[in-house]
């Protein structure tokens, strides 16, 4: 694996353990669910690790925010689809209180994140002389 940036984000760090979270709560799922609530729930948390990446790796300010407003919207996702899990039985809340600290985590993250960057994209642009 290569030693890129993302990978010292704490951001990064704890979206991978909200992903390794959802994987082991998607186990106890029911086997008619393993193509439906089980798979968009594990592709909105893999979408979550991938486009926090993908922004770190971007080199303009604007990119870099596309790429953590995905990240954070996938994360919502991934929220609303527990909050299904909830109401259909499949989890309890006490299943998902580690994940809900690593979720709220995360948002708190990726918006400060995004904040950062709109403050940074209002500065002047330097050039060299």
């Amino acid at each position: 694996m290569l030693n890129l940036s993302h990978k010292n984000l704490e951001v990064y760090k704890i979206s991978l353990m909200l992903l390794k979270e959802i994987y082991i709560l998607t186990n106890k799922f029911p086997k008619e669910e393993q193509y439906n609530l089980v798979s968009q729930l594990r592709r909105a948390a893999v979408s979550v690790c991938s486009n926090i990446a993908e922004g770190a790796a971007r080199i303009s300010a604007k990119e870099k925010k596309r790429f953590y407003e995905i990240a954070r919207a996938s994360l919502v996702e991934v929220d609303t689809q527990f909050e299904i899990s909830l109401l259909l039985e499949y989890l309890t809340r006490e299943n998902i209180i580690a994940f809900e600290k690593f979720e709220e985590s995360v948002f708190r993250m990726l918006s400060k994140m995004i904040n950062n960057l709109n403050d940074s994209s209002h500065l002047p642009k330097t050039t060299s002389h």
